[in-house]
C-alpha cells in the first residue's frame, strides 16, 4: 500500500468519525432547541459537519489518486 493510499484511508476514517460526531451532536437536546429556534445547528456541530465532509472528499480523492499511480 502506497503512502498516498494510507493517507487517503486515514482522511476517510477521520472524516467519517467527524460526521458521526456531528450526527450525535445534532441529536443532543441543546442542538435540537437551537435548531428549532434559529433554524441552524450550533457552531460546534457545523464544524464537525464541514470537517467530516472535507475529510471524506480528501480521503476519496487521495485513494483514487493512489489507485491511478499504481
Amino acid at each position: 500500500m502506497s503512502p498516498t493510499n494510507i493517507l487517503g484511508l486515514v482522511a476517510l476514517v477521520v472524516g467519517s468519525l467527524l460526521l458521526f460526531l456531528a450526527w450525535r451532536a445534532s441529536n443532543a437536546p441543546v442542538d435540537q432547541i437551537s435548531e428549532a429556534l434559529t433554524g441552524r445547528y450550533t457552531e460546534n456541530t457545523m464544524w464537525y459537519l464541514v470537517g467530516g465532509l472535507i475529510g471524506i472528499v480528501i480521503g476519496v480523492a487521495l485513494l483514487l489518486r493512489g489507485r491511478k499511480s499504481d
